[in-house]
């Protein structure tokens, strides 16, 4: 008998990101929209110029309450009326406030979507935001966080942020607020921060779906084209500082029997040219179950579940801007109280070791092959799509931006793949935030000679 070679995986072909097409409606709203045909449920994503850096000083969490408000009535309809009529439309509705804006999130039937449409320009043009209401969603913002308090992971990124950033810039506290400041938000503030921010013509409305037998220009218009206010307005984007000085950071939490990890510094925005690079070679680091950290401390040690590398994207400026973007790269993972130390000491090994060697061609191909490969499952469905180009609204990069981004990372080598993920991740500029029993690992993490290690009491 015979016997034949399986072949080998062939070359990775850049997937096609759907091209939006772009207008604008009479009150100075943007639009983009992308036919899927297919696509029977289509999605709508409203992007507000309402960034998190806006919010006034004291009131952290008043852009997260004025969108939970949203769907909480109308100038027509009460709460109870606005909830029975999307549901009537088979639509859902979503917002939330992140720092670069406040998203609004609609999904719906094409065959309901003027109904559903004219639902969210309602909300948008004029939210009642009653007293109850806006008392209730404050009460429960207050409600949730001890519960994020208590989350380890939650508590150690919010102990990083505050370590990398100053305290006076709002990328360094909790994104929906604290106990003490979301106290302080009652109707008036939730009122006050839309008049100064919510507008049509500083917003972007992304429609995605199947528009077979709709008219959407004249859906849009007879909607979102209703709304009205004032114009546009430059808003600076402030310089943003950080320190990230090698050092350790322990969140006590006596008698944990795991110790999260989450070890970051500042890095690139989608706009500078490393970030292809820098998103292969972290991949290849920690993006999957076979990158080096989990061979290492899951598969050979038995540390770990799992630790994943990752970067992201904190904030972008517009070109024009003097500002520049800021995004975050960190690594993170739980691992069990005792071996803390053991799997810090194996995790900068394995970091030192890549500085040394560098990646393989073997690790660079798979990389590859899973980042452009997965593509057209990751954009199956048309909220999907509508949130990337959201995203790229609002990181001001260009509209083909995702597509170029599959071609990059297709062209791009093992040589620059190295580079940009062993100056992402230095040795001794990293921030460790480590939330676990203090009491049991803070000797063996200074043994490790990381950085300085500093306690915050439970």
């Amino acid at each position: 008998m015979e016997f034949h070679p399986q072949p080998g995986p062939g070359r990775a072909t850049p997937w096609a990101f759907p091209a939006p097409e772009r207008s604008r409606l009479d009150n100075g709203l943007t639009v983009l929209r992308c036919h899927r045909p297919g696509q029977q449920v289509i999605a709508v994503e409203v992007s507000l110029d309402a960034p998190l850096e806006a919010e006034p000083a004291g009131l952290d969490g008043v852009a997260t309450i004025m969108a939970r408000a949203f769907s909480e009535g109308t100038d027509k309809l009460s709460a109870e009326d606005f909830t029975a009529e999307l549901e009537r439309c088979g639509a859902t509705l979503d917002a939330h406030a992140d720092h670069p804006a406040v998203r609004v999130s609609l999904e719906v039937p094409a065959s309901r979507l003027a109904k559903a449409l004219g639902l969210l320009a309602d909300a948008l043009r004029a939210p009642a935001f009653p007293d109850n209401e806006v008392e209730r969603l404050v009460n429960n913002r207050l409600d949730e966080i001890p519960h994020e308090l208590a989350n380890p992971a939650r508590r150690a990124a919010m102990a990083l942020a505050a370590e990398i950033f100053p305290a006076d810039s709002r990328l360094s506290r909790p994104r929906q607020g604290t106990e003490e400041t979301v106290r302080r938000i009652d109707a008036a503030a939730v009122r006050a921060f839309y008049e100064a921010h919510v507008r049509p013509a500083t917003a972007t409305v992304v429609v995605v779906g199947d528009f077979t037998g709709i008219d959407l220009d004249e859906v849009l218009a007879e909607s979102l084209g209703a709304w009205t206010g004032a114009s546009a307005e430059t808003r600076p984007v402030p310089a943003v500082s950080a320190d990230d000085t090698g050092r350790v950071v322990i969140v006590d939490r006596p008698g944990a029997v795991q110790t999260q990890l989450l070890i970051g510094r500042v890095g690139p925005d989608r706009h500078e040219r490393v970030w292809p690079a820098q998103v292969l070679g972290t991949y290849c680091l920690g993006g999957t179950l076979t990158s080096r950290l989990d061979r290492v401390l899951r598969e050979e040690k038995g540390y770990t579940y799992g630790v994943r590398a990752f970067g992201q994207v904190l904030r972008s400026a517009p070109p024009s801007s003097a500002g520049a973007g800021t995004g975050m790269i960190a690594i993170s993972g739980s691992v069990d109280t005792p071996n803390t130390g053991p799997a810090l000491e194996d995790l900068w090994t394995v970091l030192r070791t890549l500085a040394a060697e560098g990646l393989t061609e073997a690790e660079r191909d798979v990389a590859v092959q899973n980042l452009v490969g997965v593509a057209p499952l990751k954009y199956e469905t048309a909220a999907a799509v509508a949130g990337t180009l959201a995203d790229q609204v609002e990181q001001f990069l260009p509209d083909d931006f995702q597509a170029r981004m599959y071609e990059r990372l297709a062209e791009t080598g093992t040589v620059e793949a190295t580079a940009a993920v062993v100056s992402a991740f230095p040795v001794d500029r990293m921030v460790t935030v480590l939330v676990g029993d203090a009491a049991e690992i803070a000797e063996p993490v200074k043994a490790l000679g990381i950085g300085p290690v500093t306690v915050i009491p439970a």
